[in-house]
């Protein structure tokens, strides 16, 4: 473990000494690289805080509104039948939109539940194994300009379909040691 400690401590300084020495090695101006990179991703930051500002206001209104906790009772009369808890319907569904909107209502979870139980563990190996699909398919796409999504989202919907079941599964199976 102190060797993995030692490696991670030197790491970062070595690949930013062999960039700027590769740089050297090959006669490029090091410094107006850096610069017209840093240029190019304030350029990109500029582009995207649109979608971002529009992403967290969705989530806030999601939030705030009470919609959440409709969904989740409606939804978590089902979701009780089969052993899933329905405290953890609200962060499944912010999840595919903002990661720290979704880890606020996990928190949530761990005071209200405790970070063993199993609403507590399905959040938490959810968080680890699902991501966050509008946020990602708008704020990247839209700086590449992409805007055929159909596909990607499709395939991100079903992996993080069947991370949430994993997590469901797994976190089950880890609550009651079957």
């Amino acid at each position: 473990m102190k060797t993995i400690l030692y490696i991670s401590d030197f790491l970062i300084p070595f690949i930013i000494f062999f960039i700027v020495g590769y740089g050297l090695l090959n006669k490029k101006n090091i410094y107006d690289d850096f610069i017209k990179g840093a240029k190019d991703g304030m350029k990109t930051v500029v582009s995207i805080t649109p979608t971002m500002i529009g992403l967290m206001i969705g989530v806030g209104t999601l939030r705030t509104s009470g919609l959440l906790d409709f969904l989740s009772d409606v939804i978590g009369k089902y979701s009780e039948k089969i052993g899933v808890p329905a405290a953890i319907i609200p962060s499944m569904i912010v999840r595919m939109f903002s990661s720290s909107a979704a880890t606020g209502l996990v928190l949530d979870i761990y005071k209200q539940y405790g970070t063993d139980s199993l609403a507590g563990l399905i959040a938490s190996i959810m968080m680890g194994s699902t991501e966050t699909i509008f946020y990602t398919v708008s704020v990247y796409f839209a700086a590449a300009k992409v805007t055929k999504t159909g596909w990607t989202i499709k395939g991100a919907l079903i992996a993080t379909f069947a991370g949430t079941l994993a997590s469901i599964i797994i976190g089950k199976k880890m609550y009651y040691g079957e």
